[in-house]
């Protein structure tokens, strides 16, 4: 059995009295060993090293909402002309949603912060009746004609009355019914809380609104415009009467952030510094759009974003829905006429000065996977391969030498 068994030994033995060890050949052993050692090492830390592995499948989570975070500046326009509105294509229209979830600050044209936002609601208390001392039963504000109080003389209930008690009762009436508000001038109430004063002492400031807010995940926009919003049956507009007739008021602005879902980063507040980092840049971020070559007064900025909701996925097992967009702008003055940029391109005359950014969701989904560049068993292949490799070159490099050693020894000694 002993000799059958002796007959499939692939390694055969060598005698130790015929070996022969050479100077040169302890040189190729240590350039092996040490570049076997480096090898793993680079193995080691290959194994260590972490990666995204993306996958594309269809996005089937087009119930949840998505978090639009925004962090913009505009230089030239207060911020008590600015209103920010969603629309989309479900036909949900939501209006000033500045008033929850974002924050306003009074910038000067140079984007530097001029108090800490806590004067943006003096004189727009919806309950507050006034700051002197009247008797509240017996009051009822006029409405100037925006709502009908002609049946208020038969009527001895104050609260039954049709009255506009406030600068923000009278605003609304006006809005209602799409009338201009101007800067609420002659307007008793508006006078009696210093709105007009307000409104005229910070025309010439600029604002800045950082916040957040939840988007349906279909196809739409999200615009500054100025003035109050309202809707009718023949669309939606704003009351532009006061951004009109100022002139110097223009929507160029500063891009400090602007994202969709949750990217890893920290909104920024008004007590914190004005730089910030994020752990994924987006491509709007730091864009600024203030043309010094042309009136922008009556103009339309526009942003066009493709949105892909993307999963993260990472080594400890969270999950993180966020999302990646790409952008292409386009502005146009809104009095129409030939483009000064391309004599070729003519403009429609229509629209309202604003920045509009529409988004639209993509149908498919980026899973990105954070994983191993290897497995285990890949590292231990891979060392495996790194050793026999080193050993098999080493072996072929030291039978060469020794040869060619040999060779020239012989000649020599002829």
């Amino acid at each position: 059995m002993q000799p059958k068994l002796l007959s499939f030994d692939a390694f055969n033995k060598t005698d130790e009295e015929v070996r022969i060890r050479t100077r040169t050949g302890g040189i190729i052993t240590l350039f092996c060993i040490l570049t076997t050692l480096y090898l793993l090492q680079k193995e080691w830390i290959e194994y260590y090293k972490i990666t995204n592995k993306p996958q594309v499948v269809v996005d089937r989570d087009r119930h949840l909402k998505l978090e639009l975070n925004l962090d913009i500046t505009f230089p030239s326009l207060s911020c008590d002309l600015i209103g920010l509105d969603i629309v989309d294509d479900s036909g949900e229209t939501s209006l000033d949603v500045l008033e929850s979830g974002f924050t306003k600050i009074r910038v000067d044209t140079n984007g530097n912060e001029l108090d800490d936002g806590s004067q943006l609601d003096v004189g727009t208390d919806r309950e507050s009746l006034s700051s002197l001392d009247m008797d509240k039963a017996k009051y009822c504000g006029p409405c100037y004609g925006a709502l009908d109080q002609s049946g208020n003389d038969n009527i001895d209930v104050a609260s039954e009355k049709v009255c506009c008690q406030t600068c923000y009762d009278v605003r609304k009436a006006y809005t209602d019914v799409g009338w201009a508000f101007f800067d609420g001038k002659d307007i008793e109430q508006c006078e009696r809380e210093g709105y007009v004063d307000r409104i005229n002492d910070h025309l010439h400031e600029g604002c800045r609104i950082v916040g957040s807010a939840l988007l349906n995940r279909i196809q739409g926009n999200v615009h500054f415009a100025p003035g109050a919003a309202f809707e009718t049956a023949k669309g939606h507009f704003h009351d532009t009467s006061l951004y009109d007739k100022t002139e110097q008021l223009n929507f160029n602005h500063i891009i400090n952030h602007l994202s969709f879902g949750k990217t890893g980063h920290e909104l920024l507040t008004p007590k914190s510094s004005k730089s910030f980092s994020v752990s994924r840049r987006q491509p709007l971020d730091g864009r600024v759009m203030i043309p010094e070559s042309r009136n922008t007064h009556f103009f339309q900025f526009s942003y066009f974003a493709k949105i892909v909701p993307t999963r993260f996925e990472s080594l400890s097992g969270k999950v993180e829905e966020a999302a990646q967009y790409s952008v292409t702008f386009h502005s146009r003055p809104l009095q129409g006429g030939r483009d000064e940029d391309h004599p070729n391109t003519f403009h429609g005359r229509s629209g309202i000065p604003g920045l509009f950014i529409y988004f639209q969701m993509a149908p498919l989904k980026v899973i990105d996977i954070e994983a191993h560049s290897q497995t285990f068993s890949g590292l231990l292949l891979n060392c495996i391969t790194t050793i026999g490799g080193v050993l098999a070159v080493g072996t072929m490099m030291d039978k060469v030498f020794y040869k060619a050693q040999r060779s020239i020894w012989g000649k020599k000694n002829q």
